[in-house]
């Protein structure tokens, strides 16, 4: 029975595991083998050694794209937490129709990035203009200036973002005992103060939890930048994930780009193992 009960574990667990072997092993390797090459992605290609990373540092268009995801990444991650935390608050109380709203925020989540994008291109290109023009202000879309580009993207990846966040705070919030807030109440904490010393404290580990997956997701941006402006104007909104897809991919970089997707994969592993730490030391002092 026991040997039959292993037997079946193990006859789950191969294929998940080939599969990943497959698909997420073996490209990965392949492409820490590339940023050691000049390949371009097709024909052949030889050793170049270190040459790649050495290049990565002196290249200005890659440390603009790095200067502009973490930016990203930074301005999202906080007006998310912000928003999906002020969410959470007012869905967990106690209102009329919370079901029907838990459901209907939820809703942008379950779409396709890419929908979504195209949808907020069509939006800021056509509709937002058109009404600035009606109400008397020359207006062109946001995406079409260097400047305001970004917040564009930060609007859509913040919009889709928010849902997810707010599931997680929500389940933070109704795991805090009611007999803390009866306590609080008797010493007088009401309001902004329940919030600071009872609430926001027990939800420490959430608040982490949502911090390092924002950082994360947002530092690996894609898909919206694809739908929204394919990394234009003039190069102003090219993350550092869509860098490594067009000029490694169509722009003969694919060895240069493996590099810069290798040294990336350090760059996000390194932060979030020390938003993680740094979580924990505040959790412990609370």
């Amino acid at each position: 029975m026991k040997n039959d009960r292993q037997r079946t574990f193990l006859m789950i667990t191969i294929p998940i595991l080939a599969l990943f072997i497959c698909f997420n092993t073996i490209p990965l390797i392949r492409g820490v083998i590339y940023s050691f090459t000049n390949f371009k992605g097709f024909g052949s290609y030889s050793w170049v050694g270190f040459r790649n990373y050495i290049d990565l540092f002196s290249d200005g268009r890659v440390g603009k794209s790095y200067l502009f995801t973490f930016k990203l990444a930074i301005v999202t991650t906080v007006v998310v937490n912000v928003l999906s935390l002020v969410l959470a608050l007012a869905l967990n109380s106690k209102i009329r129709a919370k079901s029907f709203f838990r459901g209907a925020y939820f809703l942008p989540n379950i779409l396709g990035a890419l929908v979504v994008g195209y949808i907020f291109n069509y939006f800021f290109t056509y509709i937002l203009p058109a009404v600035a023009n009606m109400m008397g202000m020359n207006s062109t879309s946001i995406l079409s200036d260097p400047k305001s580009a970004w917040i564009g993207i930060v609007v859509v990846c913040a919009w889709q973002a928010i849902a997810m966040n707010t599931i997680i705070y929500i389940s933070g919030l109704q795991t805090v005992p009611e007999d803390v807030y009866e306590a609080g109440g008797l010493d007088g904490a009401t309001g902004w103060k329940q919030f600071k010393y009872l609430t926001f404290p027990l939800i420490i580990p959430f608040f982490s939890i949502n911090m390092v997956l924002c950082v994360k997701n947002f530092l690996m941006v894609f898909d919206q930048i694809m739908a929204l402006t394919k990394g234009g104007p003039a190069q102003s909104t090219e993350s550092i994930s869509y860098l490594i897809y067009n000029n490694g991919m169509s722009g003969g970089q694919f060895g240069f780009q493996s590099a810069n997707a290798v040294v990336f994969f350090i760059v996000i592993v390194c932060v979030s193992v020390a938003q993680m730490k740094f979580s924990s030391s505040k959790e412990e002092q609370l």
